[in-house]
């Protein structure tokens, strides 16, 4: 009972040095609000509002059809230019595709004779470029058949391939981007700050000064488990339901509950490592080099960033040893198609094992570290 109040004490100790740590509360929020929502929203999966021109030197109705298919808010309104301003508007940003329809372009095609039309792209706008030239192709292609009468794009095959969207209808990436980000981000910050936190003891000298009490290197590690944990665990859950569910409007598919308490078993994995490194490291500037060495592997290895399928096949066993390869698995199996515990559990049995591996390792590390101070 006197260890339950010891660590009860050192982590409400931990909270009261960390809410006076204005920085460290101003990132907290940053990460879990704002960062959340410019990942998932600001690389788009289509284009937006993106200039184009046209030049038109066949004044035909298909060509006034063509231009008529630019509008927001995936293109602005096409503007008509002359050709001799090609050069200028290109060099000047004013636009980023212009588009030259040659002179007896209609008739050729009603002569059913090779066509073409010239593309201009800046391709300094590297995301719009790859994918509106796609876009455009696909639209001019379009048009000219329909004007042409022939075979529609979409039935130029003898068998049509129909695709149908699990889970994510309309293919809106930001569905996934913020369900990641979000995975990212409490991975990154629990670990951030459990060990921060032990360093700014060790720096502070009051690492010195909780030896001298009658308390254990459990009781310490434990505490600061705990305190830091509840933090993350907190600005997770309003992320989740204001930035995720309320801003980006992403349905979660599975059972909250059910994603909270696996998320709480992953939060002790995480803090566990934060541990083990604020124990390695003796400043925040190799602290800070650690990081680089673990966190970005475990965000970049989770399956977030590129499934866990395409990786070199060695590399996937490795991501065995991850526990953000299982907690992002297990999130999105919660989030995106609803999986029950009967679908999960596996996943979520590995989470408490690697838990209280990395969790009793990292206590054990600590507990050498301070006899030694003693």
């Amino acid at each position: 009972m006197e260890k339950l109040y010891n660590i009860l004490w050192l982590g409400l100790k931990e909270l009261q040095s960390l809410m006076k740590d204005t920085v460290m509360v101003i990132f907290i929020i940053f990460s879990f609000g704002f960062s959340i929502y410019s990942q998932a929203t600001g690389t788009g999966e289509t284009i937006h509002n993106a200039a184009i021109a046209i030049v038109d030197e066949d004044q035909s109705s298909l060509s006034r059809g063509i231009t008529a298919l630019f509008y927001p808010p995936y293109f602005k309104s096409a503007e008509a230019i002359d050709a001799d301003a090609i050069d200028s508007a290109m060099d000047q940003g004013h636009y980023t595709f212009i588009l030259v329809i040659p002179p007896d372009f209609e008739r050729d095609i009603r002569s059913g004779r090779d066509a073409s039309v010239q593309l201009n792209i800046d391709a300094t706008a590297v995301q719009q470029a790859s994918i509106g030239a796609a876009y455009i192709q696909n639209m001019v292609q379009t048009e000219v058949q329909r004007y042409a009468g022939g075979i529609p794009a979409n039935r130029s095959l003898e068998q049509g391939l129909v695709l149908r969207r699990a889970f994510n209808p309309n293919g809106t990436q930001a569905w996934f981007r913020s369900v990641v980000a979000l995975g990212d981000q409490l991975s990154l910050l629990t670990i951030v700050l459990t060990g921060a936190a032990l360093l700014r003891e060790r720096e502070h000298g009051t690492l010195e000064h909780l030896m001298v009490m009658p308390l254990t290197a459990f009781e310490i590690a434990v505490a600061k488990v705990w305190a830091n944990g509840l933090v993350i665990f907190v600005s997770f859950t309003l992320s989740m339901l204001i930035v995720v569910e309320g801003i980006l409007d992403v349905p979660i598919a599975g059972s909250r509950l059910l994603l909270l308490c696996g998320t709480a078993i992953y939060l002790f994995a995480a803090a566990a490592i934060g541990i083990f490194l604020g124990t390695v490291a003796r400043t925040m500037a190799q602290f800070a080099l650690l990081m680089l060495l673990t966190v970005m592997p475990m965000m970049i290895l989770s399956g977030g960033m590129t499934p866990v399928e395409s990786q070199p096949d060695w590399l996937q066993y490795v991501t065995w040893f991850l526990p953000s390869r299982h907690y992002i698995s297990f999130m999105q199996a919660i989030v995106y198609r609803g999986a029950g515990l009967s679908v999960i559990w596996n996943e979520l049995l590995v989470m408490i094992v690697m838990g209280l591996v990395f969790l009793g390792a990292s206590i054990r590390l600590f507990r050498k570290s301070v006899l030694v101070l003693k």
